[in-house]
């Protein structure tokens, strides 16, 4: 039987004896599963029959390669990520922590100029803030000087930065102080010994955060602080522009609703990592603010 794949073809040589009338027979074989014919059915005894491919490709059937769409789907996954980065970044500095760099010495000894400091957002959101926290609020009341537009394009890219928490804030519409009082406490400078007195209670400053031989206030004031705001002042009293500053023009006290948060830790320079203390022991002598002095007005 000849197979069904063959095709016997006779072909005379040269070298082929000519005389005895003879001929060699040679079997063709398709090269390709292309070229092959029809498969029967099936066999002559009845067993069907099925045509299979070599799982070989032609020689000229190569796909091209497609390099272009391998970048693409690799961009596309690039940008899904930077997205969802960008997206957490901007949801932890709005929610939970913000860094901000510290321009001054105002604070001094606790944080000096070119600190970067990190800021619980979600503890003041939490809780209202309390005496000695070091607290980082908007400037709604003009205590500094105008900020300077962005001039540059590198001036914009870096506080959409900022914004979105990728690097700290460096504007200058943000002021860090210390809670000296909060709503209702009543504020005097100072008793004989030149202390602080809050609710008729002296607090001595001088062993925990003030610098060595500063003193705590030398311009005397006696202040209620309004509901819901707090009255603030630096470290390094010598140094710094505060609430007290502000008491003759009626926006000395700073909004609860200002406040982004708590300063907790110094990241860098790395000599002087640490924690940020509050020094609430130097106020647990301070009584609660009577009722009478609930009142949204200072005097």
């Amino acid at each position: 039987m000849t197979p069904w794949n063959a095709d016997s073809r006779t072909a005379a040589g040269s070298g082929e004896s000519q005389g005895t009338g003879s001929s060699t027979s040679e079997t063709w074989v398709a090269e390709r599963w292309e070229d092959l014919g029809e498969a029967p059915a099936t066999r002559e005894d009845g067993v069907p029959m099925y045509r299979r491919r070599s799982g070989r490709r032609a020689r000229d059937a190569n796909p091209p390669t497609r390099p272009r769409g391998r970048v693409v789907t690799v961009l596309r996954e690039l940008a899904v990520v930077v997205v969802w980065a960008l997206l957490i970044a901007f949801v932890a500095k709005h929610v939970l922590v913000r860094g901000f760099l510290i321009p001054s010495d105002a604070m001094a000894p606790t944080l000096v100029s070119g600190d970067r400091v990190f800021v619980n957002v979600l503890d003041t959101t939490l809780r209202p803030a309390e005496r000695g926290d070091v607290i980082v609020f908007k400037d709604s009341q003009g205590w500094l000087p105008p900020a300077d537009e962005p001039e540059t394009v590198l001036d914009w890219i870096r506080d959409g930065m900022a914004f979105l928490g990728v690097t700290v804030d460096d504007s200058d519409n943000h002021v860090v102080k210390r809670v000296i009082g909060v709503g209702g406490d009543r504020v005097r400078c100072c008793d004989s010994q030149g202390r602080l007195v809050i609710n008729d209670v002296p607090v001595d400053e001088t062993t925990a955060y003030l610098p060595a031989g500063d003193v705590a206030l030398d311009t005397p004031f006696d202040v209620i602080v309004p509901d819901n705001h707090y009255f603030v002042l630096g470290d390094r009293r010598t140094a710094s522009e505060d609430s007290r500053f502000y008491l003759p023009e009626n926006r000395a006290f700073v909004s609860q609703n200002d406040v982004v948060g708590t300063a907790f830790v110094v990241t860098w320079p790395l000599g002087r990592t640490g924690a940020v203390t509050d020094w609430s022991e130097v106020f647990d002598r301070v009584p609660d603010p009577p009722a009478s002095h609930r009142m949204n007005r200072w005097q």
